[in-house]
C-alpha cells in the first residue's frame, strides 16, 4: 500500500504557510507504517516540538492503473474517508531551508491518521463538507470545491509517474486552519455531518 500525499492543493492553506499556489499538484508520500492503528492515541514524539494537525479528505484506489486518463479516474476510487496528516513543522522548516526532501517530517510513525471509508456515491464529492474540532472549537471549515486540483485529475497526474494498486491512499490535501498540537488535545473529524474521527493526544 503506498500513501500518495498532495501539498497546497488550497489556496488559503498555500498562503497561511507562506508558499507559492503551484500549477501542478505537489506530491509527498509516506510509509505504510505512517498508519496509526486504529483506536489508538497519537503520541507527540521527541524530535518536535511543532506537530500540525492537517485534515484532509482521502480517496482509496479500487482498481489500478497507470496513465489513467482524467476523464476515466472516477472509475478507479469508489471510497472515500477523512485523515490526518500530522506535521513535524519546525522539522519541515528546517528541511525546505536545506532544499531537501520533507519525509522525515512527514512520514514518521503514526503521522497518518484515517477514518473508515465509506460509499462516495453517498457524497457530492464536488461539494463535500468537512470540519476539524481541537477541544470543541472548530478550527478547520472547508468544502471540497475549493481543492484546486479535483481527486480526478489528482489521480490521472499521479498515475503519470506511478502505478497506482488497489488499496493505495491519496491524501488530497488541506484546506487552512492548520494548527499545533499539544498533550491532552481532543481532535474530532466531521465529513458532513458524521464524526468519523475521535483522537486523543498524548
Amino acid at each position: 500500500m503506498k500513501i500518495i500525499c498532495i501539498g497546497r492543493n488550497y489556496a488559503e492553506h498555500a498562503k497561511e504557510l507562506g508558499n507559492e499556489v503551484p500549477d501542478n499538484p505537489v506530491i509527498f508520500m509516506k510509509p505504510d507504517t505512517a498508519v496509526l492503528k486504529k483506536g489508538s492515541d497519537f503520541y507527540i514524539p521527541e524530535f518536535s516540538d511543532d506537530i500540525h494537525y492537517e485534515l484532509e479528505v482521502v480517496l482509496k484506489i479500487s482498481k489500478g492503473g497507470k496513465y489513467i486518463q482524467e476523464e476515466n479516474a472516477e472509475k478507479h476510487f469508489d471510497e472515500v474517508g477523512l485523515g490526518i496528516d500530522f506535521t513535524a513543522r519546525d522539522l519541515q522548516s528546517k528541511l525546505k531551508e536545506k532544499g531537501l526532501p520533507w519525509e522525515l517530517a512527514k512520514g514518521f510513525d503514526g503521522s497518518a491518521v484515517i477514518s473508515e471509508f465509506f460509499k462516495k456515491e453517498d457524497f457530492d464529492l464536488q461539494n463535500l463538507n468537512f470540519s476539524l474540532i481541537k477541544n470543541k472549537e472548530k478550527v478547520q471549515d472547508a468544502n471540497t470545491s475549493m481543492m484546486l486540483f479535483r481527486p480526478e485529475k489528482i489521480i490521472a497526474f499521479v498515475s503519470q509517474y506511478f502505478t497506482l494498486r488497489t488499496g493505495d491512499l491519496i491524501f488530497t490535501g488541506t484546506p487552512k486552519g492548520v494548527g499545533k498540537i499539544s498533550e491532552n488535545d481532543i481532535l474530532e473529524a466531521y465529513l458532513e455531518d458524521r464524526k468519523v474521527l475521535d483522537l486523543r493526544i498524548q
